[in-house]
């Protein structure tokens, strides 16, 4: 494998790539951010999903020149694929990539894209942009590919090596190519997809089904909720069955399942199909948060507690537990349902970077040492930070150590809980 490889986009996906192709390889690692640049020259990686030890290993050239790409002949183009605020495919930062790409794309180079996308985005949206910026006819002068991203941010046993890759390529010779190099260094192998709209579709269904399990499952928790019956045990129970998939309720953000199905689905509408079930189960993900403050309202009023001025405390506000990311999470729907109440919220998370919950939220994360005790309090996000503390933590966060707990994800040990406390979970 002689081939010189470039990166575009060095985040929770990008930054991953490139570090397992520097440490085999000699790469040119792009990203637009000159801070994300300048701190991974000093091999410190604010995503957490990369050691610095590794970043100090690999052998990458880390920019934010975009002509450094004329010296690669495999570009990998790994940048977000977002949603927009009416639930469409925000393909802006595919097409600035794109454009970026092809001003510095040189005759003979396979780009391939890793970014999620709906089936034909690639040879749809992205060929023609490449085309046009670098004046080269694709399929001749240059070729495109499509390998599937697989990073699941936080999850050091599922890595970009030990996870089997989606690949494609626009010509049987160039999709030989491209599963050459990847072959280079994911030591899981590769599946060789038929074609690059077969792999697009892989990637966004894997996602799909996820949500609509899930979307089951807090169907179940609202109905379970609605009979007073513990949901976590019924699924105990149900999952002693053989075939029963552990699947729990919950809220489901992050740039991957709360967001792929709208790919698939404004496709599919685009061809006239309504997908059904597909948006069922986004409906019901997307507006679980009103049902969890709903739950804690009506618990609030049975206990005679004041709902404006009362204070409500979230723990975590990350998308998932113990990673920085932020990214769609939907913990930020907690906090609006409350705020519309004229509860007062205070909200905390270890893990998460302040500068980036007010750009991205407006939240004003406060120090966990600095809360002032509440009525009740949301594990919203259960980080081993919060787990470890258990139910000592409530003493200080809840006045007089005693109120509401709602634990979104049922981590806590239910038989261990306060008398003085009333525990929900969805």
């Amino acid at each position: 494998m002689n081939r010189k490889i470039g990166v575009v986009g060095l985040g929770y996906v990008g930054l991953p790539v490139a570090v397992a192709f520097g440490l085999e390889h000699e790469i040119v690692g792009f990203d637009i951010s000159e801070h994300r640049i300048n701190t991974l020259k000093q091999n410190e990686d604010y995503t957490n999903e990369v050691e610095p030890s590794e970043l100090e290993k690999a052998n990458i050239d880390f920019t934010t020149d975009p002509s450094r790409l004329r010296d690669c002949d495999f570009i990998i183009v790994a940048v977000p694929t977002p949603i927009q605020e009416n639930k469409q495919p925000d393909l802006f930062p595919l097409e600035k990539s794109s454009e970026t790409v092809g001003k510095h794309l040189n005759k003979d180079t396979i780009v391939v894209f890793e970014s999620t996308v709906y089936p034909g985005a690639t040879e749809e949206v992205c060929v023609p942009i490449l085309e046009r910026e670098s004046g080269l006819k694709a399929g001749e002068d240059f070729f495109v590919g499509y390998s599937p991203e697989r990073i699941n941010p936080g999850d050091k046993e599922h890595t970009f090596r030990t996870i089997r890759k989606v690949v494609s390529g626009q010509t049987p010779e160039v999709l030989e190519i491209v599963a050459e190099v990847y072959e280079s260094v994911v030591d899981a192998g590769v599946h060789k997809a038929s074609t690059i709209k077969v792999a697009e579709a892989a990637k966004v269904i894997e996602n799909t089904q996820r949500d609509l399990n899930i979307a089951l499952m807090n169907e179940l928790a609202i109905i379970f909720d609605r009979l007073n019956i513990d949901t976590n045990e019924v699924l105990k129970a149900a999952g002693t069955k053989w075939n029963f998939l552990p699947f729990s309720p919950g809220l489901v953000g992050g740039h991957c399942i709360g967001v792929d199905p709208y790919y698939l689905t404004h496709k599919a509408e685009s061809t006239g199909y309504h997908p059904e079930i597909i948006l069922a189960g986004r409906r019901i993900n997307d507006n679980m948060g009103k049902h969890i403050i709903t739950s804690l309202i009506k618990q609030m009023i049975r206990k005679n507690m004041p709902i404006q001025g009362a204070k409500v405390t979230i723990l975590g506000l990350t998308f998932k537990e113990n990673v920085p990311d932020l990214r769609n999470s939907r913990v930020i729907d907690l906090i609006q349902e409350l705020e519309e109440f004229g509860v007062e919220v205070q909200v905390t998370d270890p893990y998460a970077y302040p500068e980036e919950a007010e750009e991205e939220y407006g939240v004003e994360l406060i120090n966990y040492e600095e809360l002032k005790p509440a009525d009740a309090a949301i594990l919203a996000v259960p980080h081993q930070f919060y787990l470890d503390k258990s139910w000592e933590q409530f003493e200080h966060i809840l006045k007089h150590g005693k109120g509401i707990v709602m634990d979104v994800k049922s981590k806590l040990e239910k038989e261990s809980c306060p008398e003085q406390i009333t525990l929900w979970r969805l």
